[in-house]
């Protein structure tokens, strides 16, 4: 099995804030896809893009795999296929900041589950507070938020606590990127049915192929290889509240890109969520120091049997 490196807990941090910044653009690029294609439509052909863009640079070599890390890499797969088509599903119908807050309460609650220390669950409970925040602003602002919204994004995170754990377990069975590109591959073909429709609407239309292509890369390749990548340096719990950026890039984005408000409650959230990630990261950095190199950047990422 494949161990974490023992170096670079800052590049894991890194790569966490660079999955953080890409998703919410790419999602505010892939919205405006919407009422040509459909989310589930966007998803799918997202989604293709990005595994036929991965299988052409990684060239994995699927036929010498074990049982095992072919287990790992269609689970992650499945993973894939439902968490990004309800969260396309859910942004169709809510704001993408609040979306994005309330879908992190899958992270939060891993985080909360794997933490082992008293500062680990305070941090945790900070983040939380920041997502409330969130949740509230878009229950009291101008912009209601939708009940069937709501469930398709409290799905999505459901997925996302799963995608964590199988991103991990891929990480540690399969080498390089190779696990990332055929998860994207079993994605693709799940979602098939929903986007064999979308093939002909976009054949003759280089500028839906093109926002398409630019959504796959900044929604998928980009932030999952940047997160495969953390997950080999950083512990999960640590990554779940790392992720807590998310919210308030998705706030900018939708600020930027859609002309979403960001109003005094978001702005808070934010401040809270930064809070959170920098005192985890400081703590990960003591507790490294601490037990002379030997602490969870260099012991298997912990996963169930």
């Amino acid at each position: 099995m494949q161990k974490p490196t023992a170096s670079g807990p800052l590049v894991g941090v890194a790569l966490v804030v660079g999955s953080c910044l890409s998703l919410p653009f790419g999602a505010a690029v892939a919205a405006q896809l919407f009422p040509v294609l459909g989310p589930w439509g966007v998803t799918s052909l997202r989604v293709a893009i990005a595994a036929l863009l991965l299988v052409v640079i990684v060239r994995p070599r699927p036929g010498r795999w074990t049982r095992g890390q072919w287990l790992a890499a269609t689970l992650f797969g499945v993973s894939l296929a439902a968490m990004n088509g309800f969260f396309y599903a859910a942004i169709d119908r809510i704001p993408l900041g609040p979306a994005v807050a309330m879908e992190f309460l899958g992270p939060l609650v891993l985080a909360a589950v794997l933490t082992r220390k008293l500062a680990d669950a305070a941090w945790v409970g900070v983040a939380l507070v920041g997502m409330a925040l969130l949740g509230i602003d878009g229950l009291i602002g101008a912009e209601p938020l939708d009940p069937l919204g709501v469930l398709f994004i409290l799905i999505a995170a459901g997925f996302w606590i799963m995608y964590i754990r199988m991103s991990a377990r891929v990480g540690a069975l399969i080498p390089g990127s190779s696990g990332l590109a055929m998860g994207l591959v079993v994605a693709a073909v799940l979602l098939l049915p929903v986007g064999v429709p979308t093939v002909s609407v976009v054949a003759g239309d280089m500028q839906l192929l093109l926002l398409a292509a630019i959504t796959a890369v900044l929604s998928s390749v980009i932030p999952y290889s940047f997160e495969l990548a953390a997950l080999r340096r950083l512990p999960q719990r640590v990554f779940g509240v790392l992720l807590s950026l998310e919210p308030a890039f998705a706030t900018l984005a939708g600020w930027l890109i859609l002309g979403q408000d960001a109003t005094v409650l978001r702005m808070l959230a934010v401040v809270l969520v930064i809070a959170a990630s920098v005192g985890t990261t400081l703590g990960v950095r003591r507790e490294r120091r601490g037990d002379g190199g030997t602490g969870p950047f260099t012991a298997p990422i912990p996963l169930p049997d």
